[in-house]
């Protein structure tokens, strides 16, 4: 392809002039909507860092791309070639970066509608399995969690958005569950267990004291007893929570002697049998 399938007429020093001023002008507005843009972008809330600059690099590329075809239509250049070009690469370029536009899409909302911000904490499925973790960081393409085990995942925006979220912190308060089996005889009464278990779990210094426990009597005979107690707690103290109050539950039925079993609701480990208590 050569240079005068683009200019078939000619070019004359004014046309190069005006092409000249076209790009120079192109360049400069392109700067300016750059600002502008992030300016812009940095006084509208729900919107990152990470997602003003590529909204403004995106600006100014266009802009400067306006510019440059002004300066080929003072040229009068055959813009056809360039424009099947153009196709081509523009083409090229949505199949290639189609999952980036998705997740910044996703991340335009995310920011917008806030359903998740930077230090709480949320329950998202990896591979099948439920996992919860701590947002350290939301940019335009993916959600980063820092997990109580020391990982780091990066969640895309469009997964995310699209699969369930669940928000364990976003009422400021979490509500935990503790399951206690009691031996119950002559001289251990279940009043008197319930009694103990509750005030072992006001006592734990984690829990919200101005929201009294719930206590749910699961199970009873003659022999056995098996308590539910729910409690609350800030929602980022969800294991030191439960830790506390199954070590203070153990302790008081302990110094009174009776047989129990005491384990968080969300523990995997499995409760002894009820025969054994």
């Amino acid at each position: 392809m050569m240079i005068t399938d683009f200019f078939p007429g000619g070019v004359t020093p004014w046309q190069i002039v005006f092409a000249i001023i076209s790009v120079l002008a192109g360049w400069l507005l392109s700067r300016l909507a750059r600002t502008g843009v992030r300016k812009l972008a940095g006084k509208t809330p729900g919107i990152s860092d990470s997602v003003g600059q590529l909204a403004a690099r995106i600006t100014q590329f266009l802009v400067l791309l306006v510019g440059i075809g002004i300066a080929l239509a003072f040229l009068g250049a055959n813009v056809q070639p360039l424009i099947a070009m153009t196709a081509v690469v523009v083409v090229v370029l949505i199949l290639i970066l189609r999952g980036v536009a998705d997740n910044f899409a996703a991340g335009v909302l995310l920011q917008s509608r806030r359903p998740v911000l930077v230090g709480e904490q949320i329950t998202i499925d990896v591979r099948g399995e439920p996992v919860d973790g701590i947002v350290s960081e939301l940019n335009g393409r993916s959600v980063v969690l820092n997990t109580s085990d020391g990982r780091t995942i990066h969640v895309p925006n469009a997964k995310l958005l699209s699969d369930v979220l669940v928000n364990d912190s976003r009422h400021g308060a979490r509500r935990s569950a503790v399951i206690v089996r009691a031996r119950l005889g002559d001289e251990v009464r279940l009043h008197e267990i319930v009694d103990l278990i509750s005030q072992a779990t006001l006592s734990a210094p984690l829990v919200d004291t101005q929201e009294q426990p719930t206590l749910s009597v699961v199970y009873a005979s003659s022999t056995r007893s098996i308590v539910e107690v729910r409690f609350w707690h800030h929602p980022l103290h969800t294991t030191d929570a439960s830790s506390d109050v199954v070590r203070l539950i153990s302790e008081g039925l302990k110094e009174k002697r009776i047989l129990h079993a005491v384990a968080a609701q969300q523990s995997s480990s499995p409760l002894p049998a009820p025969e054994e208590i």
